[in-house]
C-alpha cells in the first residue's frame, strides 16, 4: 500500500536521484584524480550541478530556469557567506560541513558555479526536450 502511494513520486523523481550519488562521485574524483586549476573548477562547477539536481529531487516538475536560479544562487550565497568567519567556524567542525561550506572566498570559485550551472540547465533542457518530443511525461529530473 506504502509503495503505491510513492511509487508516482519516486518514478518522477529516479533519474535525479540516480544522479545524485553519481554527482557526488563526480566531484569528489575530480578533486582526487585532478590538480590544480582543473580540480578547482571541476569541483566547483560539480557543487552547483548537485544543487541543481537537488533541486530537481524536490520538485520534479520545476522548470529548468528556476532550478538554474536556485543553485546558481546558493552556490553564491555559500561563497559571498566566507567573507564571514562563520563558514570557516562550521567547517572546522566535520568534514562534510568543510565540503558544504567551504573556508575562503575565491573569486575564481564563482566562474566554476556559473560554468555547472549552465552545464545543468543545458542537459535539464535537452532532457525535457527529448522527452517532450517522444510524447512522453518524463521532466528529466
Amino acid at each position: 500500500m506504502l509503495f503505491a502511494q510513492l511509487a508516482p513520486a519516486l518514478r518522477a523523481r529516479r533519474c535525479a536521484i540516480l544522479a545524485v550519488p553519481l554527482t557526488v562521485a563526480a566531484g569528489l574524483g575530480a578533486r582526487a584524480f585532478f590538480t590544480g586549476l582543473p580540480a578547482k573548477i571541476a569541483g566547483d562547477a560539480l557543487y552547483t550541478v548537485l544543487i541543481y539536481v537537488l533541486a530537481v529531487v524536490v520538485r520534479p516538475d520545476v522548470r529548468p530556469a528556476r532550478a538554474f536560479t536556485v543553485a546558481l544562487g546558493l552556490s553564491f550565497a555559500v561563497e559571498l557567506a566566507q567573507l564571514t568567519p562563520y563558514p570557516a567556524w562550521l567547517s572546522s567542525k566535520h568534514v562534510i560541513l568543510r565540503l558544504i561550506f567551504g573556508t575562503t572566498f575565491g573569486f575564481l570559485d564563482l566562474a566554476g558555479y556559473t560554468i555547472g550551472a549552465t552545464f545543468a540547465i543545458a542537459l535539464h533542457s535537452a532532457i525535457r526536450a527529448r522527452a517532450r518530443a517522444r510524447g512522453t511525461s518524463s521532466n528529466g529530473g
